[in-house]
């Protein structure tokens, strides 16, 4: 058996039969808010059926057509990523995941996913991951897009679930689109707690801006994670225009007009690529993004560049300063 270090004192590990009791009790927590989204869970719903499903696993992976890991956080499991599908022939994969409410907002599952994605592509020589979901859960989507993933259109009335016939979104990357692991740097490979804190504090960032379905944005965050006289430089404007400085001020106010007041909606901004050197107490990274909403009444999509800066202060790590520019 291996374990995976997530960081946050989390570990992603197999889910094999002999776990059936403890699955049995996360599902039982879990099922008020993944069983819309995640169908098999409602067939998990006694210690035989609980058993039957790890064991349909245990046996495909032992065919190399699926596996399932389990995603325990301080000793509980509390979600878990999976391949669906594996097929080695074809060289195309489908991997998903579900999460309990105790696991949320640490970015558990998407390092999983991560790890999952990086074997299939340089270990197993996948060509293509596919990542289905149904459109009304936009927590699955942001994970889709936060993994660099493409959506590639909509199987229409595809799947039947209590009654009702329902659309699948399929998104996807491919091999030749997923980011190397990140180089070492002349300061050596990053702890992972270390790397676990700048993660937070980069995908905090992000979603400090998200409005998507009626959600609120929440740009105090950005102060959360800035030092107090942190500095947001903009680099979109081209080489006659020049930089844009902002103090944290500056930044949010306009922001945060637009965000609520229904020039930009359904908007979310989210990583795709990254890589992080850490020196001591201070840091960098480079970040590539994607974004989408609505601007007065018309969708966009976008993307673009960002390098920040990090310091660890006596109450933690912070960022001190970020550049961007939109490509």
């Amino acid at each position: 058996m291996f374990t995976l270090p997530l960081g946050d004192t989390a570990q992603l590990r197999p889910l094999e039969p002999w776990h059936t009791q403890e699955f049995l009790a996360h599902i039982d927590r879990a099922r008020p808010h993944v069983d819309p989204w995640i169908p098999w869970a409602t067939f998990s719903t006694d210690r035989a059926s609980a058993a039957a499903l790890l064991q349909r696993y245990a046996d495909k992976q032992a065919g190399d057509t699926a596996r399932i890991y389990g995603i325990w956080l301080d000793g509980t499991l509390v979600g878990g990523v999976m391949f669906a599908r594996f097929d080695s022939t074809s060289g195309v994969c489908e991997i998903g995941c579900w999460l309990e409410a105790a696991g949320e907002g640490r970015g558990l599952v998407t390092r999983a996913c991560r790890a999952l994605l990086d074997w299939a592509f340089a270990e197993r020589g996948m060509s293509r991951a596919e990542w289905w979901v149904w459109p009304g859960n936009t927590r699955s989507v942001e994970v889709a897009r936060r993994l660099g993933m493409t959506r590639d259109g909509v199987l229409r009335k595809h799947t039947e679930y209590r009654g009702e016939r329902r659309d699948i979104e399929v998104w996807s990357v491919l091999a030749e689109e997923w980011p190397p692991a990140p180089e070492t740097s002349a300061g050596g490979v990053p702890d992972s707690e270390v790397k676990a804190e700048l993660d937070r504090l980069t995908r905090t960032f992000f979603d400090a801006f998200t409005n998507t379905g009626g959600r609120r944005p929440d740009l105090g965050a950005v102060r959360e994670v800035f030092i107090a006289r942190g500095t947001i430089i903009s680099n979109s404007g081209g080489a006659d225009a020049g930089p844009v400085v902002y103090d944290l001020d500056s930044f949010i106010a306009p922001r945060e007009r637009m965000l609520t007041d229904g020039t930009l909606t359904e908007f979310s901004e989210w990583e795709v690529a990254e890589r992080t050197e850490v020196f001591g107490s201070i840091a960098h990274r480079f970040s590539e993004y994607r974004k989408s909403g609505i601007r007065d009444g018309e969708r966009f999509e976008g993307s673009g560049r960002k390098t920040v800066q990090f310091v660890r202060t006596p109450i933690g790590w912070r960022m001190s300063s970020m550049a961007w520019e939109d490509v």
